[in-house]
């Protein structure tokens, strides 16, 4: 049990339960395994001694800060240790303790001392340690909450929980790829014997999560496809080939190959549940378009729901020019509005879709898009309008073949690569620390002469799910100071997630009518709204994005025939920053600088997980495509007959509860 502060602290690491304390594991291992009789120390040595407190006092520097110096001896002899600005230590370590201590030997003027070492008081001689003279895990912290505290809660519920927890992995799986009992696993990831057994146990624990995901996947697919489909489509050819030729422009060979799998996937009689995933400006609305006016032609209604009242706006305008002219009556809804209208055949909006107000006869087709940005419960909230809907959810983040195979393995997929001729790509530059200034004065130029726009992007100084009032200030000073000293003769706007709906809006309106010449925004804020004279995106920080966030920013300009850029600002000029970001030069493809991004820099650092509301991972990876195919094949395997398995019916309850919440 912690108190109220612990716990806290203990949710911002996700630690709610004492399954998550146990589930939290350890990053890396400090080895202090070296345990050495005092005699033999020798200076550079990371080493672990055992002995009795001989003396420990404080001392003063010049300066006034405190010196801890003592005394430890064992049967061999003596080692002098030192400490720095720790006073309260002797009164913990008294003369005559005995006390495991591990650290650096080094020199002291001439003297052969322990520095700063860490510290483990003993009964005896023979007492195991957790901090001390072991391979001891290191886990992520956060303010007030160290390794070294959560070691010494986590050690002793593997000697009073652990042992009475029941596997619920299959023995026959367990056999067949050798990975340890859980019991064995949950102590051996904390405090294991030698570096072996850890990555044994880590081995176990990257199955074990990618199967639960995988098995998770599977069972809600199973669940969805069992469901009774509100109304079966009849797919009437010509009046399809009527749309795609009204059309103002030429599908594109990607858009025609998604269409027909819609199409496919509309005429069976189980519902869809498909992922279309496309760069910005790739077309999926037109994609989602066609599948709105197959809705209409079964006399069914359609609903799409957007992260935000922009995009909801935006999808508006577009699927009103597409589909108006085809007899499609279109409504929109958003939380600012007071009125209307009532009777439709598509309906678009935004959380508001979710609430009574919200009235359907006959749902028959639900389009999310980006259906990350939504709870699972909202997205579920808005299925259940429909008896049971047809599903198409939208998203233009780059996600890696095996990471949307993997997270969304219910979900069929579709995939626009191919983005729509005349669609001219965004020259990048990774501008240094010593071109910033030139790349300011570049920047008004283009304003001035050519009448461009300009979105300025600064980073979230934190990671989370919304803007903390750290990064709004550091926001709203760049705003300042770009005003001031920077662009002084040019007209600035500022946008950010604390600010009301209302000012958003109008700030994003003027942009639009070019009463302003520089958008200054965090990236939280969706921008995606369609503005064909920002020809300029600019990113400070650049280094602290992932390469399918930068991306998908870059994409929000280039939305017309004029020449557009994209400057990404770094002040970190290390090696791999720069090859990350030099990867933007030379290629516009979202897909390739995802997989890039997933080689270079693991899963979860892609997208800033906690921005983008992707499922995390503890242990595995999402680039071990063996372990992905091995733990599907499993699952498939399992789920036939789960029900022979209680202790994993029970687990993948609470893992589904906890991670995944399925509609």
């Amino acid at each position: 049990m912690v108190g109220p502060t612990y716990a806290r602290r203990l949710k911002r690491l996700g630690i709610e339960t004492i399954g998550d304390l146990l589930y939290h594991f350890p990053f890396r291992y400090i080895d202090y395994s070296l345990i050495s009789p005092i005699k033999l120390a020798q200076p550079g040595e990371i080493i672990t001694v055992k002995g009795k407190i001989v003396s420990l006092h404080n001392e003063y520097t010049s300066r006034g800060k405190k010196i801890q110096k003592g005394i430890i001896a064992d049967s061999t002899g003596i080692i002098e240790v030192i400490w720095f600005n720790q006073p309260f230590l002797v009164k913990v370590l008294k003369p005559g303790t005995i006390v495991s201590l591990s650290g650096k030997v080094d020199f002291w003027g001439k003297k052969i001392v322990l520095i700063s070492p860490e510290y483990e008081a003993q009964n005896s001689q023979h007492n195991l340690t957790i901090h001390t003279g072991r391979l001891v895990p290191v886990y992520h912290e956060t303010y007030g909450v160290s390794s070294k505290w959560l070691r010494s809660r986590i050690a002793p519920l593997i000697k009073t929980i652990v042992p009475n927890i029941d596997e619920f992995l299959p023995s026959e799986i367990l056999n067949k790829y050798g990975l340890p009992e859980l019991k064995i696993s949950l102590e051996q990831i904390h405090f294991p014997k030698d570096r072996k057994s850890a990555e044994i146990s880590r081995k176990r624990f990257a199955f074990e999560e990618l199967f639960l995901i995988q098995l998770a996947a599977l069972q809600r697919k199973l669940k969805w496809q069992q469901r009774k489909l509100a109304k079966n489509f009849l797919i009437k050819q010509e009046r399809i080939l009527e749309f795609i030729h009204r059309l103002p422009f030429k599908l594109t060979n990607a858009q025609k190959r998604e269409i027909e799998a819609i199409l496919n996937d509309l005429s069976k009689d189980k519902p869809m549940n498909r992922l279309l995933q496309g760069d910005v400006g790739s077309g999926k609305t037109v994609v989602a378009a066609a599948a709105i006016f197959v809705a209409y032609l079964n006399n069914v209604q359609s609903a799409l729901m957007a992260p935000t009242e922009i995009l909801a706006h935006q999808h508006f305008q577009t699927l009103n020019q597409l589909l108006n002219p085809l007899g499609v009556k279109i409504a929109l809804l958003t939380a600012e509005q007071k009125k209307w209208e009532i009777n439709f055949d598509l309906i678009i909006g935004t959380h508001a879709l979710i609430h009574q107000r919200a009235k359907f006869k006959n749902l028959g087709l639900v389009i999310i898009d980006e259906q990350h940005r939504f709870g699972v419960e909202q997205r579920g909230k808005l299925i259940e309008k429909g008896k049971t809907p047809h599903v198409l959810t939208m998203t233009a983040t780059p996600i890696p073949r095996t990471i949307a195979l993997t997270l969304y393995g219910d979900l069929d997929l579709s995939v626009l690569d191919e983005m729509p001729p005349g669609r001219k790509p965004v020259k990048t530059w990774v501008v240094p620390p010593e071109k910033r200034a030139s790349a300011y004065k570049w920047i008004e130029k283009q304003v001035k002469e050519n009448k461009s726009q300009v979105f300025i992007i600064c980073p979230l100084i934190e990671e989370s799910k919304s803007e903390t009032l750290q990064t709004v200030k550091a926001v709203i000073s760049e705003f300042e100071r770009l005003k001031k000293k920077i662009f002084p003769d040019l007209k600035l706007g500022l946008l950010h997630g604390r600010m009301k709906t209302k000012e958003k809006n109008k700030v994003l309106i003027d942009f639009k009518n070019r009463k302003l010449d520089i958008l200054v925004s965090t990236p939280v804020v969706e921008v995606g709204i369609d503005i064909p004279t920002a020809t300029i995106m600019m990113i400070e920080g650049a280094e602290r994005f992932g390469l399918a966030q930068l991306h998908q920013l870059r994409g929000r300009v280039g939305r017309s025939d004029h020449p557009s850029f994209c400057l990404l600002f770094s002040n970190h000029q290390d090696k791999n920053s720069l090859k990350r970001l030099k990867a933007l030069e030379q290629t516009n493809i979202g897909m390739e600088l995802a997989e890039l991004d997933l080689q270079m820099r693991g899963p979860g650092e892609i997208y800033g997980t906690q921005q983008h509301g992707f499922l995390e991972l503890k242990v595995a990876n999402f680039s071990d495509l063996s372990l992905i195919k091995k733990t599907k094949v499993t699952a498939e395997e399992i789920l036939p007959k789960l029900q022979n398995y209680p202790f994993l019916q029970e687990r993948l309850k609470e893992y589904i509860i906890k991670k995944i919440e399925p509609n």
